[in-house]
């Protein structure tokens, strides 16, 4: 099951399980769509994989479901990308 992380790894914005505005990896790496387009080139940094829409997780299933708490971030940011 996904973990519907709650925010960007790269600037940290909050990312609430409803949001349209959220890209994933096969691996869960999470990112915004600003990050993702903007500096990412759609390629998750950590694994070098594609960056796809995170499906929304129907809100009758979030209280047995709920999504992480957790926050994953990277300090140092995410590098622009090198992609033209």
């Amino acid at each position: 099951m996904l973990a519907l992380r709650p925010n960007c790894e790269c600037c940290d914005r909050d990312l609430p399980p409803d949001s349209r505005d959220v890209v994933i990896c096969s691996f869960e790496c999470t990112f915004c769509t600003d990050c993702a387009h903007d500096k990412l080139g759609g390629f998750c940094p950590n694994c070098g994989g594609e960056l796809v829409r995170r499906p929304i997780r129907p809100a009758a299933k979030l209280a047995n479901n709920p999504p992480s708490t957790v926050r994953i971030l990277k300090a140092e940011g995410c590098a622009p990308s090198n992609a033209a």
